[in-house]
């Protein structure tokens, strides 16, 4: 099922049977389930089991899935936490706190940087209402969704297309960067540890960086799941960041982590029922760390 303005498209149980149509359909639907069986997808797709088991082959060559006898089992590994076709089911609920959290930091007449990670994905989704603002991004999600708003204005930086992202990366998107200046650049990264964020992916890194260097403020944006977690490149030190923002399912031996390196840090609410007292209810910093 498809939307497309305001029309629903229902499509039929075969559709996009010989193209990457289908096989993207595969790996959602693994995605979301966790696990599936061949002869279960072939009833869905209304493919051959032998079709269905050339599909589970190539996802698994791209790392999405876990082939075990009689099934299939998603894959979260660092290479296929990359492709945004995960990224974008992973931790929504965290994602989407965190960028309501953010969102308070934006004010009307700003010009603000969003990168294309998925939890800037979530905050363009909030940005309706601030009028004017100025939005630039090389993601192209958040372009579709920013040029559906009355009264914002965007600045796409350009570059080459990369797929497992959905943005423009390389030289040309770097250069773009370092040429503008705005109020607060807003990123995230694969993982923070110690006193670094960082990813791994190096063209990413450096558009990153290039991104941090045009803002006045910058907000690090990252779900709790991030925490403890190294990539092979380091991005920066936290300290370079004005605020941390991270959801309320961080644990507490984490967040003392982020006290030890004297990091500036907003927790936001998910509004889920937490067992650990130390920071369920919280949604903003200590007093003494406040913004």
């Amino acid at each position: 099922m498809r939307k497309i303005g305001e029309v629903t498209v229902r499509r039929p149980k075969g559709w996009g049977r010989d193209g990457h149509e289908r096989l993207d359909s595969v790996r959602e639907y693994v995605l979301a389930h966790g696990s599936a069986v061949p002869a279960e997808l072939a009833e869905r797709f209304d493919v051959s089991i032998m079709t269905i088991h050339r599909d589970l082959l190539e996802l698994e060559r791209q790392g999405v899935v876990r082939r075990f006898r009689g099934g299939v089992t998603s894959q979260p590994s660092a290479v296929f936490e990359s492709n945004v076709a995960y990224r974008l089911k992973a931790m929504q609920v965290e994602k989407d706190a965190i960028a309501v959290h953010a969102r308070r930091s934006i004010e009307p007449g700003m010009a603000v940087l969003l990168d294309d990670s998925t939890t800037c994905l979530a905050l363009a989704r909030h940005l309706q209402g601030i009028d004017p603002l100025t939005v630039v991004t090389n993601q192209l999600g958040i372009l579709d969704i920013i040029s559906q708003m009355e009264g914002l204005r965007m600045i796409g930086l350009g570059g080459e297309y990369d797929p497992r992202y959905n943005s423009f990366v390389g030289m040309a998107c770097v250069t773009a960067a370092e040429s503008l200046r705005v109020e607060i650049a807003f990123v995230s990264a694969y993982g923070v540890l110690g006193e670094h964020a960082y990813h791994q992916e190096q063209q990413i890194v450096s558009g990153k960086r290039a991104m941090l260097a045009c803002a006045e403020r910058k907000v690090l944006l990252i779900d709790h799941s991030k925490l403890g977690r190294r990539a092979l490149h380091q991005v920066c030190e936290l300290s370079l960041f004005d605020m941390v923002v991270v959801d309320d399912g961080a644990a507490p031996e984490a967040l003392r982590e982020l006290d030890r390196w004297k990091v500036r840090y907003e927790v936001a609410a998910t509004g889920r029922v937490r067992s650990n007292k130390g920071h369920s209810q919280s949604s903003v910093p200590r007093e003494e760390e406040a913004h």
